[in-house]
């Protein structure tokens, strides 16, 4: 063979196998959670499980770009914390989740609260397992 056969059947090679392995490391599926958390106790059934994999706003009333995730470390711990769900909207309220709060996601029911005060209104939020 040629060496400039050789030289453009490797870059050749490189080209097409450089990117095929850089989809293939990104795409397997480490069994993260949202928040890069490890997941030693994924749901093998597949059904909602706070424990395994935390929780999100399900809904949120009148909503206009508000978000909340709950990570399963957070469930776990089950101690009161309190949360921004400004998500994209231009202002912001907080959310307080109660250590029975807690206690009701570990057997991966949902729970509502209301938001703090903020531009005149508050929403109602429904915290469901992921």
């Amino acid at each position: 063979m040629k060496r400039k056969t050789f030289i453009q059947k490797t870059l050749g090679a490189m080209l097409i196998g450089i990117p095929v392995l850089s989809v293939a490391a990104c795409s397997s599926d480490s069994g993260d959670d949202p928040n890069n958390d490890p997941d030693p106790n994924p749901d093998p059934t597949g059904q909602p499980n706070c424990s395994a994999n935390g929780a999100f706003a399900s809904s949120i009333s009148a909503n206009h770009g508000h978000d909340l995730t709950v990570s399963r470390v957070d469930i776990d711990e089950a101690s009161p914390k309190t949360y921004s769900i400004q998500g994209s909207s231009g202002h912001d309220h907080m959310v307080t989740l109660t250590a029975d709060d807690f206690q009701t996601l570990q057997t991966n029911d949902s729970i509502s609260v209301v938001s703090t005060s903020g531009g005149g209104h508050t929403h109602s939020v429904t915290v469901s397992c992921a």
